[in-house]
């Protein structure tokens, strides 16, 4: 096919699919690496409190531990990984091992013989993320220019989710034919994870805008602390952000009063997996969204609708309602994840944008780990309802705070 009737034929793609158009070749690798990845990680995830309590005979403290432990590493290493991308100006060869060390040791939980191997393997898989998170995405930004860069951040972001649609349903189909099979299941998830390491190869280094001379300014910052040099606007985003994810606690406080509500244990993976659909069908289109209305905006469009879902969730008692918030929830991270990105890379300079995205990932797995412990002890000292009601004025103070504080 010519040059040009591809271009013809991109014209006449459907209207839904223009976001898409124009989008950079190693923006498109990168984000066919965290489809596959997601595919892989979601395919075992669901199916890992299932498989510690049937097959390694484990309980559900095993599980808080595996997975406060493997989440705490993972965004204090965030940090690290930011800072260190900044101080050698390079972001690939991180982010290539990163989603290695994750890849390589995903598949290896099909070996094990008890809970504490499960911990040390999750532990080490959530390090490879937070090898390659901030890194991967001062390449994102680095591919992009501000009037597109919210677009950039939102396919990626609805790729990730595309990947945790498809990596449930085809565990699924799978233990459909092959029942109680785990073991093969998560040895399989070796050939997404090997597929995506070696897009990544594909991926070109990019360097950064930042001249010889701001770079040599920049360095004895690096060398310090150099989260002391981002603008002030970035703290203030930062310390606003912190706010509304002290009331962002864990989704599966969201499941578990899916099941209180009436709803069948048969049908709560199926809306897991649909929750996923409207993530990833909203994602692109909020970040396009926030390159045409304003960050500020759309992020804060996107609270407002965590907190009327909360909200929801404190007062709905029928199992329609429930499941109807449960899917328009979806709509908040399609607003959020991809827009909160493009404007940690506007207000970060180009030489402290690893930095900037260490700083704001650690902050959300810090405080979702906060908020997640304080939901729990509401809900069982007080109940649920004033569980959700608290994370929907967090979400509410939150939106207030992002219109007065923070500035474009």
């Amino acid at each position: 096919m010519t040059d040009r009737s591809l271009s013809r034929a991109s014209n006449q793609a459907p209207r839904f699919l223009a976001p898409l158009r124009g989008l950079p070749r190693p923006v498109w690798l990168l984000g066919w690496v965290s489809f596959l990845t997601d595919t892989a990680s979601e395919a075992i995830y669901p199916l890992l409190p299932l498989f510690l309590t049937r097959v390694l005979g484990a309980g559900a403290m095993s599980l808080g531990i595996i997975e406060g432990v493997a989440e705490a590493a993972n965004s204090i290493l965030k940090i690290a990984s930011g800072a260190l991308s900044d101080r050698w100006r390079v972001q690939r060869p991180i982010v290539i091992a990163g989603y290695g060390l994750s890849s390589s040791v995903r598949p290896l939980i099909s070996l094990v013989q008890s809970w504490h191997h499960v911990l040390f393997l999750r532990f080490t898989d959530r390090l490879g993320k937070g090898i390659r998170t901030p890194p991967r995405d001062v390449l994102l930004a680095e591919y992009s220019e501000r009037n597109s860069r919210g677009r950039i951040y939102g396919f990626h972001r609805g790729m990730d989710h595309a990947g945790a649609v498809v990596g449930p349903l085809l565990a699924s189909l799978f233990l459909l034919a092959y029942p109680e099979q785990y073991r093969a299941l998560f040895a399989l998830t070796a050939i997404p994870g090997a597929l995506a390491v070696l897009l990544l190869f594909f991926v070109p280094e990019v360097r950064g805008h930042t001249s010889s001379a701001a770079q040599a300014a920049a360095k004895p910052m690096l060398e310090r602390r150099a989260w002391r040099a981002l603008p002030r606007r970035f703290h203030l985003l930062l310390g606003v952000i912190l706010v509304f994810t002290l009331g962002n606690s864990t989704d599966a406080f969201l499941l578990l009063r899916l099941s209180q509500v009436g709803v069948a244990t048969a049908w709560i993976p199926l809306l897991w997996a649909a929750l996923h659909i409207v993530k990833a069908a909203s994602s692109v289109r909020g970040g396009a969204l926030s390159d045409r209305l304003g960050r500020r905006t759309v992020i804060g469009s996107g609270w407002i609708v965590y907190a009327l879902v909360y909200g929801g969730f404190a007062i709905a008692d029928s199992a329609s309602a429930v499941v109807a918030l449960f899917l328009f929830y979806g709509l908040f991270f399609g607003l959020t994840e991809g827009p909160e990105k493009a404007l940690v890379a506007d207000l970060a300079p180009s030489h402290l944008r690893g930095t900037a995205f260490g700083l704001y990932n650690a902050a959300i797995g810090i405080g979702s780990l906060a908020a997640s412990v304080v939901f729990g002890f509401i809900w069982t000292v007080v109940g649920p309802a004033a569980a959700f009601g608290t994370g929907a004025l967090l979400a509410f103070l939150a939106t207030m705070l992002l219109v007065v504080a923070v500035k474009e």
